[in-house]
Order: structure tokens, then C-alpha cells, then sequence
């Protein structure tokens, strides 16, 4: 009676997996549905280790579709919503906005209507939907977004991540439905899609390609290991309160520059043939509406919940290249467009 059954949706993506990992190496005493469209971002390959593991089921759905997705979700069984399913990449949202407000608004409205379905049942614990610290907006050199920060996104993507935090905490109000939401700030670590900065910077060291940095390299981000964010993504739905939401970040901040710099620095020593790496380093020009700065501070969290990260920068920055040097054909997949076909010869028929 007290087993946990997540669902966990978006679970082959980045972030997903990682947390589908995290949970499922901590306890026997849990069982967990994945729900992914398998896009672009989503790899059935990251789940891999799992795919014959009983307390495992992965089911191919997109969340935007409500009819299907009702049908699916009324043949499984789960007390406990993790909602990572979205759009996420800014530069896409730049120039295809329409599939970010499908996914991230109207997918996670379906999710919402469902889990009213679930709820009715007495059967539903809680609903954490993932977002990020960029529905805050652009910070100067000096502050940090806290849980009370106006919004004020920027971008295509951030706008809808916005308006999928204000449906989640209406249902909240409205409806009695148990969420919770967490907003972090920029994540890293293994299974991370190679458009995003930290993974394109150390495939491209590897490849003696160049370096593409916006601008003067300046904006800040506030960088958090995924493994930390999944952590406390589990203590959130452990112990959090209903209604809340909850700034996830390790006051780790650095501006791109710096990060482009420190991946050098350490692929020179893993990677010497391409040595010295910054030399690859090219400037080009600056993103639309590029956001300055973000900055969390996740006060709350370690107040209210106790939570501390885990791994320290430098460490997690090491194992995250060390991973990608360890993981080559996983990533080579991916550049060749060969990753999804996978889902077609290993998944088929499992579930």
C-alpha cells in the first residue's frame, strides 16, 4: 500500500532519466511508468539500463494528444506525478514558438485534466511539475530570484514554461489538486542533449570543431548538477508542501566564458591530442533577448526541507566530461540521427 508508482513524464529526456535513474537505484520499493514522445531531445537510449527491470514501463505518448494519452494513462498505475515533459531549448523556441505552447501549455494542461481524473480516486499524492528560473526573467550583476520573484519571461520558451506554472497553481486553488513546483536554474550532467552549452562545448573539443560562445561571453548562469536537481526533486515530492514551489540551484554561478574556459582547461588533460582547446574558441553574435544573468537562492529548500547539494562543481563538472568521453557512441547516435531508431528495435512490443 505505501509503494511508490511515479509517473514519470518526459522521463527520456535529459533531466527525466536522470531522475528515473535516481529513483530507481534508491529503493526496490517503487515502480515507475515513463512517458515520452521520443522527439529530438528524448533517447530511449538513456533508460536503457532499465528496459527489463519489472519495476519499469516505458509508453510512447505525446501529451498534447488528450485523447490518447486519457486511453494510455487508464491502463497504468501510479499515485505520484513527475511532470518533465517539455520544450526546452531557447534557440528552437526562437524560431519554432508554436511547438513550445503546444507541449509545455496545452500538454501540461492535459496532464492537469488527468490527474484531476486520478485525484477524484483518492489515488493521486502529488503532482511536481519541473520549470525553470528563467519565468523570472533577467537579473543584473547583484540578487537572485527567490519563490516570491515577479515573473517576467523573455523568450518563447520561458513564456511558456510561465504559463504552465500558472496553470499548475491554478489547479492547485481551484481544484484541490496536489502540486507542488520547482524551479531551477541551468542544469548539466550525463544524457545531456548536445545542442546545450556544456555538452556542445566538450563534443566539440572533441571533434576540433569550433567553439561558438554568444556575444562577449558574459551572461551568468547558475549551474547545477542534474544528479543535485533530482535529489531534491525527490525530497520535494517526499516532503514538500502542497501548493508550494520550490527554487532548486547551488549558488554556483559562472559566466559562459568561464565555463567554455574550465572545459578547456580540462579537456587539454583528457584530450591532449586537441590541445591547447581555446584556441577554438570563436565569438559569434549574441542570442535574441539574450537573458544577462540568473541566480537562484534556495533558501526555502534548505530551510523548510533540509536540502543540501550533493557534488561540488569541479567534481561534477569532471565526471560530466568523463561521461561523454566514456559514452562515445551514445552521443555519436545522436549526431548521426540514428538514437531514435531504437525505440523501433528495442522497445517495441515491451509495454
Amino acid at each position: 500500500m505505501n509503494q511508490r508508482k511515479i509517473l514519470v513524464t518526459g522521463g527520456a529526456g535529459f533531466i527525466g532519466s536522470n531522475f528515473v535513474h535516481t529513483i530507481l537505484e534508491s529503493t526496490n520499493d517503487v515502480s515507475i511508468v515513463v512517458v515520452d514522445k521520443l522527439t529530438y531531445a528524448g533517447n530511449l537510449k538513456n533508460l536503457d539500463k532499465w528496459k527489463n527491470d519489472k519495476r519499469f514501463q516505458f509508453l510512447k505518448l505525446d501529451i498534447t494528444d488528450k485523447k490518447n494519452l486519457f486511453e494510455s494513462l487508464d491502463k497504468v498505475s501510479f499515485n505520484e506525478i513527475a511532470h518533465f515533459a517539455a520544450e526546452s531549448h531557447v534557440d528552437r523556441s526562437i524560431s519554432g514558438p508554436e511547438e513550445f505552447v503546444k507541449t509545455n501549455l496545452f500538454g501540461t494542461f492535459n496532464l492537469l485534466e488527468y490527474a484531476r481524473v486520478v485525484h477524484s480516486k483518492n489515488s493521486l499524492k502529488v503532482f511536481l511539475h519541473v520549470s525553470t528560473d528563467e519565468v523570472f526573467g533577467s537579473l543584473g550583476f547583484s540578487g537572485a530570484f527567490t519563490e516570491t520573484t515577479p515573473y517576467a519571461p523573455n523568450s518563447p520558451y520561458s513564456a511558456s514554461k510561465a504559463g504552465s506554472d500558472h496553470l499548475v497553481r491554478a489547479y492547485f486553488h481551484t481544484y484541490g489538486l496536489p502540486v507542488i513546483t520547482t524551479n531551477c536554474s541551468n542544469n548539466y550532467g550525463p544524457f545531456h542533449f548536445p545542442e546545450k552549452l556544456i555538452p556542445l562545448m566538450i563534443l566539440n573539443c572533441l571533434q576540433g570543431k569550433p567553439l561558438p560562445v554568444y556575444g562577449t561571453g558574459e551572461n551568468i548562469r547558475d549551474w547545477l548538477y542534474v544528479k543535485d536537481h533530482c535529489l531534491a526533486i525527490d525530497l520535494v515530492m517526499r516532503e514538500g508542501k502542497l501548493g508550494e514551489s520550490y527554487n532548486v540551484g547551488t549558488r554556483n554561478e559562472k559566466n559562459n566564458l568561464e565555463i567554455v574556459n574550465i572545459i578547456c582547461e580540462l579537456m587539454d588533460t583528457k584530450h591532449p591530442e586537441g590541445a591547447p582547446h581555446k584556441k577554438l574558441i570563436q565569438f559569434v553574435k549574441d542570442r535574441p533577448g539574450h537573458d544577462f544573468r540568473y541566480a537562484i537562492d534556495p533558501l526555502k529548500l534548505e530551510n523548510d526541507l533540509g536540502w543540501k547539494p550533493k557534488y561540488k562543481f569541479e567534481d561534477a563538472i569532471e565526471e560530466t566530461i568523463d561521461w561523454f568521453l566514456e559514452n562515445k557512441t551514445w552521443w555519436q547516435d545522436i549526431l548521426s540521427g540514428e538514437y531514435n531508431k531504437y525505440y523501433e528495435l528495442q522497445y517495441q512490443g515491451l509495454n
